[in-house]
């Protein structure tokens, strides 16, 4: 069945959670490669407790909070953690700077060609409405992301089964129909039990997951998606 619709996840996939790195050591020399990644775990962590520990609420988990909370949070726990100060002025800064991560430098060229391709494009993420908006806008993305799908309309993060179903609730398409691309390798593994074709962006050279299947495909940057869907068109 041909590919009607390429998801993209947001942090990690689109945007370099890990550019925050540069400025984090500018405010604390010599600790921001530990900031950076420490901070990017615990956001993790704090969705999947969040999930897992309510996970069949019909109005979402009790314990939900938005994904911009949960990153400042995870910010302000990780400082705490390193013995760091912080300061509002600085977690300002950080957060500010969070709200628009440098995207991959391929992405753009690679949403456009998609977009030619005739093909729906959308971001499926755990960020906020609001942050997401602001990502895209400034990596000048606007007019090639048809659909930003947030998961705060359930209030569950991935990987709950409900989260990836908000893509055929809005669009209309069937599992088989969708590509869903991510760097993050347990969100293209929970996208693979869901039943999406898959692709991981395995920008870091990691080990695949021990547990589940392989991701259908697998590369090393966005510019896969276009080989892969022009594989999948013949």
């Amino acid at each position: 069945m041909p590919i009607k619709a390429v998801v993209f996840d947001a942090y990690g996939t689109l945007f370099d959670v890990y550019s925050i790195q540069a400025l984090a050591e500018k405010l604390y020399p010599s600790h921001g490669a530990d900031i950076s990644v420490k901070w990017r775990d615990k956001q993790i962590e704090y969705t999947r407790l969040i999930t897992q520990s309510d996970p069949h609420n019909s109005n979402g988990s009790k314990y939900y909070q938005p994904f911009w909370e949960l990153t400042k949070l995870s910010l302000e726990y990780t400082l705490d953690r390193l013995k760091l100060d912080r300061s509002s002025e600085q977690v300002n800064k950080l957060m500010e700077q969070y709200s628009r991560l440098t995207p991959f430098p391929e992405n753009l060229a690679v949403l456009q060609k998609i977009k030619v391709m005739g093909l729906t494009t959308a971001i499926l993420s755990n960020g906020s409405p609001e942050m997401l908006a602001s990502a895209v806008k400034s990596a000048g993305m606007e007019d090639v992301l048809d659909h930003i799908i947030s998961v705060d309309r359930i209030r569950l993060f991935k990987t709950s089964p409900e989260s990836y179903g908000l893509v055929q609730l809005t669009i209309p398409v069937s599992k088989e129909e969708v590509l869903f691309v991510s760097s993050n390798a347990w969100d293209a593994l929970g996208a693979t039990w869901y039943g999406f074709k898959t692709l991981w962006i395995n920008r870091q050279n990691l080990p695949s997951e021990a547990i589940g299947r392989q991701p259908d495909y697998i590369g090393s940057d966005l510019t896969m998606v276009v080989g892969v869907l022009q594989l999948l068109r013949i």
